[in-house]
């Protein structure tokens, strides 16, 4: 928050004395002593003022959400979200109408939860209107005001919820915030399914997703977003500690695509969660080749070579997958999964020696025979550990040729 673009913006926004301010997760994370992901300021000027002071500085102002009182500047190599102070005048559970203000208290009471509704200036003077600072410190995700109306007002806050007490909240959340979550669910169809996508792919990545799960699962908002959902919460939360361990190990960052797929282990209605969370056709992929993984079993690991042919059919990826799903279910030991995932992981794939042009030269016809008689030959080069090089191979497929002269 205090590097060069950021000190361009504020320098730009509050040029003659015009009040600007950090806000929301930008300054609750810098609390807790975080990396802002995203950061965000609020000024009383009005969207057209923002523009006018950020072009008078050469900065770029793009009015991607200018109704709603958004600006966002384009500092490079950073870009930043500038939104008005506001008010809201009509609310309809997805999209709220506002009027712009001047009034920091009232922009605070508008937002969702007290830990999201703090402010502070350049000097690092901190803004304080709900009691956020004390909710942050002792992990407590507090609606602002009224629950009920806070959740009314933008149905999405009941996912928000979950999202926030897993990363901030400490010990059981609070009960009224739970309580309004569980009394929406019967409304959170009328939520986009990108907006459900977004929230939930946020939550299966968060290193206690188990529990936010458990939790969602108890108040029946899980059925409610992803009813197709079967969830195994020690599963799950196996999967993620054997994903962190295999990070840990030098392998792969955890993935929450394998967390989603173990969230749906045994469904058939893939292609129906695929189309209710708007999934991207390569998320899609994704998720239907994680589905559609062969059953990994303990004797796969106590066998280098099978072991070695599933990574060369499979891929890295999808046999590291494989491997903790299998782990995750408890198939396999879990010492050997972590091992052998990493392993996978760092694999590098060995390229057969042979092309369709060496059957072809070798006086085959052009037809299903030369594909057929390459996958034999890649088959046996694969079980004996990819060990034969090209003119071992060559000498296997005139062996082969005199096979079939024989025949």
């Amino acid at each position: 928050m205090t590097a060069a673009p950021t000190r361009s913006l504020l320098a730009a926004l509050g040029a003659g004395g015009a009040s600007v301010r950090f806000v929301g997760g930008c300054v609750r994370d810098a609390i807790l002593g975080l990396r802002p992901a995203d950061i965000d300021v609020a000024t009383p000027e009005t969207p057209d003022a923002v523009i006018r002071r950020l072009e008078k500085a050469k900065l770029k102002a793009v009015p991607t959400g200018i109704e709603h009182g958004t600006v966002t500047a384009v500092v490079p190599p950073a870009t930043f979200q500038v939104t008005t102070l506001r008010q809201d005048v009509a609310t309809d559970g997805r999209h709220a109408t506002v009027a712009f203000g001047t009034d920091w208290a009232e922009d605070a009471a508008r937002r969702d939860f007290t830990i999201n509704a703090l402010y502070a200036d350049a000097e690092g003077r901190l803004y304080d209107f709900t009691d956020g600072r004390a909710d942050l410190a002792a992990g407590i995700v507090r609606f602002i005001g009224d629950p009920a109306q806070r959740v009314a007002e933008d149905y999405l806050r009941v996912l928000r919820f979950f999202r926030f007490h897993a990363r901030f909240g400490k010990g059981a959340p609070d009960a009224v915030a739970l309580a309004a979550c569980a009394a929406a669910v019967d409304r959170l169809d009328r939520l986009s399914g990108e907006r459900i996508r977004d929230e939930l792919l946020k939550i299966l990545i968060l290193p206690n997703a188990a529990d936010a799960l458990a939790l969602m699962q108890q108040s029946g908002v899980l059925a409610a977003v992803l009813p197709q959902a079967q969830l195994d919460v020690p599963a799950l939360a196996r999967l993620i500690r054997l994903q962190a361990a295999v990070a840990n190990a030098g392998g792969a960052d955890p993935d929450l695509w394998p967390r989603l797929a173990l969230l749906l282990d045994g469904n058939t209605g893939a292609d129906a969660v695929a189309d209710r969370l708007k999934l991207s056709n390569a998320q899609r992929l994704r998720l239907d080749g994680l589905l559609s993984l062969p059953a990994f079993d303990a004797g796969l690991l106590q066998d280098e070579s099978a072991f070695r042919a599933a990574l060369y059919r499979l891929g890295a990826e999808r046999c590291r997958d494989g491997l903790l799903l299998a782990d995750a279910r408890q198939a396999v030991d879990e010492g050997a999964a972590i091992a052998h995932a990493v392993a996978a992981t760092n694999w590098q794939r060995p390229v057969f020696p042979l092309r369709g042009a060496d059957i072809l030269a070798a006086g085959f016809s052009p037809g299903p025979t030369v594909s057929a008689l390459l996958n034999e030959l890649e088959s046996w080069w694969v079980e004996a550990g990819f060990a034969p090089d090209r003119e071992a191979c060559l000498q296997r497929l005139r062996e082969r040729v005199q096979l079939t002269d024989s025949d």
